[in-house]
């Protein structure tokens, strides 16, 4: 029985195409991928699986309200990742600080980051989630990595990638040449590439934006919106139509599918809190930026491009404007004129 190409077997034979690979990135994809089917099997079983649901009644290092599942979740990319030796340290959005391996666990040559349950605010509502990680290499000569030592700019990713638990379990990744979408198959539980070199297209009719927070945008967000609220009659010339789903990955896996653009942009509100944006620069935004671009797309925070931003601390946030690149150069423009 023909089952397709797996994602084991993918990465196998890209590895095949470098003398110098190892198999050290196959292993932590490997690892990578079987937290996702854990996760995964969490996320689908719901008010079933005795104890997921609802809050921990803790607050990450963001102070935000964790749910169950975000600390399952961060529990399980840990546990998987710690032991193979292909990783020198990992840094996750629900922690404090990085986490250092034990020292009975050998160290590898990678930093491994991730958020291990994006838009977990919608689970108890059975809204699709998902896994973000970005794949650093470890500076020459660092046995315990700190802090600094992940703060690279994200044009030297190994990797990124991201899982979307929805009505189908999907991973899509991309090692730097073009991106590659695989669905889990449950009745082998493997992923199996579905759709290689993702294209995203260059114009679009869609916007996604949380409309509520309109009132603290800035004057380039205002305009950019209000011309897509004119549609034909303004000067876009097309209609527009609007998501919002509050997970990122569910945002960005749309806009692979069939174009658009998303927005979380600078606004005063943010501002008043401390804080240059919403979203985590390596976390959400370098990984997802890194994907949109291989893609075909564009990805800013509405004045520069985030891949070539120099991080500052691991938790950095930054406004994130993507998706096609028609829009997306336009909102930057707009920025850009004043």
């Amino acid at each position: 029985m023909h089952i397709g190409t797996t994602l084991t077997q993918f990465i196998i034979e890209k590895e095949h195409q470098h003398v110098e690979a190892t198999g050290a990135f196959t292993g932590l994809l490997n690892e990578i991928a079987t937290a996702c089917k854990i996760i995964s099997n969490g996320v689908n079983h719901g008010g079933l699986a005795e104890d997921v649901l609802g809050v921990a009644g803790t607050e990450n290092v963001q102070g935000e309200e964790q749910k169950k599942l975000d600390v399952l979740s961060n529990e399980v990319m840990i546990a998987r990742n710690q032991w193979g030796g292909h990783v020198a340290a990992m840094a996750s959005e629900e922690e404090d600080d990085i986490y250092n391996l034990p020292k009975e666990y050998p160290r590898g040559k990678y930093l491994l980051l991730f958020d291990p349950l994006d838009g977990s605010s919608n689970i108890d509502v059975n809204i699709s989630v998902g896994t973000i990680f970005s794949i650093l290499r470890c500076p020459e000569g660092i046995e315990e990595p700190t802090a600094d030592d992940f703060l690279q700019e994200g044009t030297t990713q190994v990797a990124a990638g991201y899982a979307l638990y929805g009505p189908s379990t999907e991973m899509v990744l991309t090692t730097g040449n073009g991106v590659h979408r695989f669905t889990l198959d449950p009745n082998v539980g493997e992923f199996i590439l579905t759709e290689e070199n993702v294209t995203i297209p260059e114009e679009t009719q869609e916007f996604a934006i949380n409309m509520s927070n309109q009132r603290f945008w800035e004057a380039p967000v205002k305009r950019y919106i209000d011309e897509c609220l004119q549609g034909k009659e303004g000067p876009l010339g097309k209609d527009f139509n609007m998501r919002w789903v509050a997970s990122m990955v569910a945002e960005v896996h749309r806009i692979l599918n069939r174009g658009g653009i998303f927005m979380y942009p600078l606004d005063s509100k943010t501002m008043a809190k401390g804080q240059a944006g919403k979203l985590r620069l390596m976390y959400e935004a370098n990984p997802m930026s890194f994907i949109v671009e291989q893609a075909g797309g564009a990805s800013t925070t509405g004045r520069e491009r985030i891949l070539s931003m120099k991080p500052e601390h691991i938790h950095q946030r930054v406004p994130v404007v993507l998706g096609s690149r028609t829009e997306v150069e336009r909102v930057t423009a707009y920025h850009n004129e004043g």
